[in-house]
């Protein structure tokens, strides 16, 4: 008897793996929107934000997704921070970014810059176990920040989140392609 069910078991495997169904009609080509023109690309986007956090904002940045930039609810949305900036080999300025949160170990105690966000916006805020107003300009003025949106089929596989350069990589998007905006 079981050598019946696993002779009957190979012989259904082998009919199943081996049925194949007419080929499907083509896809389009693009991202064909009303009138054949160019939709909305859903591929990923990256843009730096400058902005200061001051008493007056709550000490938070505060930047809503334009019209261009599509999120939806199940992106996934990366914020680093411009942390420092060296030089290559000719000279030339390199950017140092790092995913947040990012904790610093001041003395007057631990300051983090952290992020929250929906599919409408981001919200980069300073948190600490002091008062913030003790803060010196080099930590809250003119900071720049660069947001990755990355849709949630291209967060499959094995992606260096923690690298902006494998992020801008994957996605396809190059230093000039990145818009920069300042945000009050």
């Amino acid at each position: 008897m079981r050598k019946i069910n696993l002779l009957l078991g190979a012989f259904l495997a082998i009919f199943f793996i081996s049925c194949e169904g007419p080929q499907g009609p083509p896809g389009l080509d693009g991202f064909d929107g009303a009138n054949g023109e160019d939709g909305i690309n859903i591929l990923g986007q990256v843009v730096d934000i400058e902005g200061s956090f001051t008493l007056d904002n709550d000490y938070s940045i505060f930047y809503e997704f334009p019209q261009s930039i599509e999120v939806f609810e199940t992106d996934v949305v990366l914020v680093y921070i411009l942390w420092d900036q060296t030089e290559d080999d000719n000279g030339e300025p390199v950017d140092i970014w790092r995913l947040l949160p990012q904790t610093r170990i001041l003395d007057q105690g631990l300051l983090q810059y952290n992020y929250d966000y929906t599919f409408f916006d981001v919200n980069i805020f300073l948190e600490s176990d002091f008062d913030l107003e003790t803060l010196q300009p080099g930590d809250t003025d003119n900071q720049v920040f660069r947001i990755a949106v990355l849709p949630a089929e291209s967060t499959t596989g094995k992606l260096d989140t923690s690298n902006i350069t494998s992020v801008m990589a994957h996605l396809g998007i190059n230093e000039e392609d990145v818009q920069k905006i300042q945000v009050d």
